[in-house]
């Protein structure tokens, strides 16, 4: 289960709650010192009980547009309101020696997370220089004047300080998501490049089953003498064909170990005769000759494509109809025109239940009997046709049973 990555909009909303709480906090330490000390206010608590007020409505406010997640103000301009209040409130209760200085390193802090590093050191810089006038203005007249400008000149020296040492711890943090983002990028992809690996061993398991099967079957009839003239000379044909095939799956496989882990292997392309492919399909699925139905058009037709992939893809869709179909006729049919190959394979099984036409094509799905193929025969079929820039359609047969359509895009052989 992954952890759950914060939005942009996220960080930014929870970044204005902490403010306006905050903002509402000092609010209401400053009143409860108005109420323990109202010598604070220097003979002018009215005004500063005001002040209070109005910066208690604009902190609720505040809040309640984030609530409602509509700021009131630009995260620039709600900075430059509270280094004005808070501005204003040293003037008014003290000047150098007013306790709300201790609130303008949060409107620096502010200033630099908000405007990043050198918008956050013109802020502080500023900042400072405005409490600077508000020191020199709102100080008691037995304060010096040369006291009132060193204090101010030490705290923007202060907010400086504080604002470039937030940028540093900022950008160490930036630096460790960035080191965890990348490391959570690296593990999935790790993830993702072993469960190919585990997928194409299950493919090259799926796909070594049939002409295995039929080779063992083959060796067995000529082995035994139960076949001679014709059938003996096909017999040796299909042995060449499926050891070409077995050949073609095994440099899948090196590919398999040497790329990235697709469990489709490497593209080899060269000439494929359509009328010879067919052949090829019928027999490695094992269809019996007296239920296979074969049709190429045009009859010589040829195209460029990798054998092995096309041969895997057609042979699980046919072997997919036979396996269903009873003992009824499976037909096959190809057809090449204006660069497309179109296929279709048709048998008279049971077909799909309803809604269950692209579920069927999953990992792992298998309707009826399985007989070991774990689901994969059809999952195989699409990652092809995927592969392949090809469309697949499931569709139900007139009278019962399915059609499989295939389309390629194909240039001639």
């Amino acid at each position: 289960m992954h952890p759950r990555q914060d939005s942009p909009h996220d960080r930014a909303t929870d970044e204005q709650w902490t403010t306006s709480v905050l903002r509402l906090l000092v609010v209401a330490a400053v009143g409860l010192a108005l109420v323990i000390g109202p010598q604070l206010a220097r003979g002018m608590l009215t005004a500063a009980w005001v002040l209070v007020a109005a910066t208690a409505g604009y902190a609720v406010a505040q809040i309640v547009a984030t609530w409602r997640g509509r700021p009131l103000l630009p995260p620039w301009l709600v900075t430059v309101v509270d280094g004005l209040l808070v501005v204003v409130g040293c003037a008014w209760t003290g000047g150098a020696a007013s306790i709300m200085v201790a609130a303008l390193p949060l409107v620096a802090i502010a200033a630099a997370v908000r405007g990043g590093a050198a918008a956050g050191r013109v802020g502080a810089l500023l900042l400072g220089l405005a409490y600077t006038v508000a020191a020199v203005v709102g100080s008691d007249a037995d304060v010096p004047v040369l006291e009132r400008v060193l204090a101010g000149a030490w705290w923007t020296g202060f907010l400086v300080l504080v604002v470039v040492l937030v940028g540093v711890l900022v950008r160490l943090l930036e630096r460790q998501a960035r080191a965890a983002e990348a490391e959570r990028a690296l593990r999935t992809r790790l993830v993702a490049t072993q469960r190919a690996r585990l997928d194409g061993v299950r493919v090259v398991v799926h796909e070594f089953r049939t002409p295995v099967a039929s080779l063992s079957a083959l060796a067995a009839d000529l082995a035994a003498g139960r076949l001679d003239g014709a059938a003996r000379d096909r017999a040796l044909t299909l042995l060449a064909d499926h050891a070409t095939h077995l050949g073609d799956m095994l440099d899948g496989l090196a590919d398999l170990a040497l790329t990235d882990g697709s469990p489709l292997g490497r593209v080899r392309d060269r000439a494929v005769p359509l009328a010879e492919l067919a052949d090829a399909v019928l027999d490695a699925a094992g269809v019996d000759p007296a239920r296979r139905v074969a049709s190429v058009r045009p009859a010589d037709a040829a195209v460029r494509a990798d054998p092995q992939r096309l041969r895997r893809l057609l042979t699980n869709l046919v072997e997919n109809a036979a396996r269903h179909g009873a003992d009824a006729p499976v037909e096959l049919v190809l057809r090449y025109d204006g660069g497309r190959l179109s296929a279709e394979v048709r048998d008279r099984g049971p077909g799909l239940p309803v809604g269950q036409e692209g579920i069927v094509t999953a990992r792992g799905v298998a309707l009826g009997e399985r007989r070991g193929t774990a689901g994969l025969g059809l999952w195989i079929v699409e990652a092809l046709v995927a592969s392949m820039d090809g469309e697949l359609t499931l569709l139900p047969r007139d009278g019962g049973g399915l059609l499989a359509r295939l389309t390629l895009p194909l240039p001639p052989g």
